[in-house]
């Protein structure tokens, strides 16, 4: 089936221009510069006018709860959510039921993301202080990266034997993705707070028991070992603006900055509460902006969602007692957008920052661009088209999510995955299936 998609300004590598973008079955042929459509025979044409053309998003960092805690959320209902907000491809992360730990839950993984995923899919394989022999031996085109607990997680996630995290840097030809928070400052700061306001501290205290601190000394072992060993590293989630210090000299070091730690700061906990907590904390504006600035200079590489839905009953309560984490894969392509309207990037960065970065970082083959030979994972976005975020529009299985009642100037007007459109106009193709990403290194 051979595709046409004219009239928009086509955005990749650095550049945004007029161009119309040819795709044969699921590849793409040519690009063709200029406002003309380009002369043929097509089996469907797209009128992109008015619109920006970009490649799909590709999100290095998302929970889709699948196995085992999905009354949450589970492959089909985010995937779908995913398509509805330009993403096309996600790397889903281990701490699920079973954990990803072993080659066998790796396997029930991909075998269920092949009957269940509407767009592309990849997924991290965790370390644990036993299984270091088994993530360090894995097909390296098979996986994204080994995602690493340094700090507070779920189950015997938490890797904190300083031998087993030498081995690890040490041992990995993959990139080494890590959650970096000091275990023993945050039970420490949980237990002056619990002491100080009670068994369970409002939400709003978060932050300061998730603290700077805690961040900064686990982020910073993590890059002083990959240092040491040359390993690749990239940090989950960057929080602050004393960590953006580790970052933008080494290529083989780099972090990621994820969409409620640029969107939120801790003036928001007051209106918007524990819809608002996850791990690490969202902190203060000026750790906001810093991380807006750091998107321009290279010390942020990648921008992810960590969207990780719980039920709104699990997020009752205070620090102590509410889950950690929020939907959001939906509105991450659009919030972005309303940082470029903002003046805080422009759109050509941000493409780099969502499609190209993770593609070159992660060594996902074929995606990623808008490049004749490369797979047609393609976005169509509308500017100047305002809506609404309510209920009735949320595709994830939680049903709710931090962003309702807020305005949006800018619209996913098309999805296509491999070729195929999967999302249009508010028309969704729930037949459709992604692939499993394949890796290079």
């Amino acid at each position: 089936m051979k595709t046409l998609i004219f009239g928009g300004t086509v955005v990749n590598e650095g550049v945004a221009r007029k161009a119309s973008v040819i795709v044969d079955n699921d590849v793409i042929t040519e690009i063709v510069e200029g406002t003309d459509s380009p002369r043929g025979n097509y089996d469907s044409v797209v009128d992109a006018t008015g619109c920006f053309v970009l490649p799909g998003v590709i999100d290095d960092h998302v929970h889709f709860r699948d196995p085992g805690l999905t009354q949450k959320a589970d492959i089909e209902t985010e995937s779908r959510a995913a398509a509805f907000g330009g993403v096309t491809s996600y790397f889903d992360m281990p701490n699920t039921n079973p954990q990803t730990t072993t080659l066998e839950a790796l396997d029930d993984k991909y075998a269920d993301a092949a009957r269940k995923s509407h767009v592309n899919y990849g997924f991290f394989i965790g370390a644990t202080n036993d299984n270091i022999d088994v993530v360090t031996s894995i097909d390296p085109h098979r996986v994204p990266g080994i995602k690493l607990f340094m700090g507070s997680s779920t189950g015997n996630m938490l890797v904190d034997r300083k031998e087993v995290l030498q081995q690890l840097f040490a041992k990995s030809a993959l990139p080494i993705m890590a959650h970096c928070e000091d275990t023993d400052i945050i039970n420490r700061n949980m237990a002056e707070a619990k002491a100080k306001y009670g068994e369970d501290p409002a939400v709003e205290h978060h932050p300061e028991i998730r603290s700077e601190e805690a961040c900064w000394q686990s982020t910073r072992l993590a890059v002083e070992l990959a240092e040491q060993t040359g390993a690749r590293l990239h940090v989950a989630h960057l929080t602050t603006a004393r960590e953006l210090q580790l970052f933008g000299s080494n290529p083989r070091i780099t972090a990621e900055a994820v969409i409620a730690h640029l969107f939120f700061s801790d003036a928001d906990y007051a209106t918007l509460g524990t819809r608002i907590k996850c791990n690490p904390a969202i902190k203060t504006a000026a750790d906001r902006d810093a991380l807006r600035a750091a998107l321009n200079d290279g010390r942020i590489a990648t921008i992810g969602t960590d969207h990780a839905p719980h039920l709104l009953a699990d997020k009752q309560g205070g620090c102590a007692r509410a889950a950690s984490g929020m939907p959001m894969v939906q509105f991450s392509l659009v919030a972005m957008l309303q940082l470029v309207d903002e003046g805080v990037l422009t759109i050509e960065r941000l493409v780099q920052l969502m499609s190209h970065n993770p593609a070159e970082l992660f060594g996902v083959s074929r995606r990623g661009y808008l490049r004749p030979g490369y797979k047609a994972d393609i976005v169509l976005v509308r500017p100047d088209s305002p809506w609404t975020v309510d209920k009735d529009c949320i595709q994830s299985k939680c049903g709710w999510s931090p962003m309702e009642g807020h305005t949006f100037d800018w619209q996913v007007r098309t999805t296509m995955c491999n070729g195929s459109i999967i999302y249009n106009n508010g028309a969704f193709d729930n037949t459709s299936r992604g692939e499993a990403l394949e890796f290079r290194i």
